[in-house]
């Protein structure tokens, strides 16, 4: 039998999460990004091999796949503001030793798992449009398949990204007029 336990988290819980990424964006300008792509490639596949892994951090590992996917796609070209908010959050998660250090047993990853729900809300408008981009792009393979000039397709890809780039700017602008939730950024 299973339990729920939900959280409320306040601005001023918040600021434990903004002051991390805050810390963490800080030693992203000291850092490679090849190597925090690699370092949280070996943290998935750490966290991966661990029996048992509890679900709440299990259920968001295609989520850090997903985001890392966005980091290495050279035909996306994540945009670098969204790109440094990827990087600060994989900082904070390949730490171990960060608000609740990781090898507590069973809640150790609870702190990096709220923080990768947050930066997911925050980022919801980027994954969306990486996700048509990936669909696009598959769509367009399948059909094309080995009768399509490299050019045409480049132009094409390169179209349909510049188009969700704008969709996704534009809706985020559009959440930041919205009276609402404190971000986190």
């Amino acid at each position: 039998m299973g339990m729920r336990i939900s959280l409320d988290l306040s601005d001023r819980d918040l600021r434990f999460f903004r002051d991390a990424l805050s810390k963490a964006r800080l030693a992203l300008r000291d850092a490679e990004e090849a190597e925090i792509v690699e370092a949280i490639g070996d943290v998935l596949a750490e966290i991966k091999s661990e029996e048992p892994l509890p679900d709440f951090v299990s259920r968001r590992v295609p989520q850090l796949e997903s985001m890392l996917s966005m980091l290495q796609d050279d035909e996306w070209r994540l945009p670098p503001e969204e790109r440094e908010r990827v990087l600060a959050a994989f900082i904070y998660f390949g730490d171990p030793e960060d608000i609740l250090p990781d090898h507590i047993p069973v809640i150790g990853y609870l702190d990096d798992v709220i923080m990768i729900e947050l930066v997911v809300r925050e980022l919801r408008h980027v994954r969306e449009a990486y996700d048509d981009f990936c669909n696009f792009r598959d769509t367009y393979d399948d059909k094309s398949k080995s009768h399509s000039d490299a050019a045409v397709r480049r132009d094409r890809i390169d179209r349909k990204r510049q188009a969700l780039h704008q969709r996704m700017k534009r809706r985020q602008k559009n959440d930041r007029k919205q009276p609402k939730k404190a971000t986190l950024w």
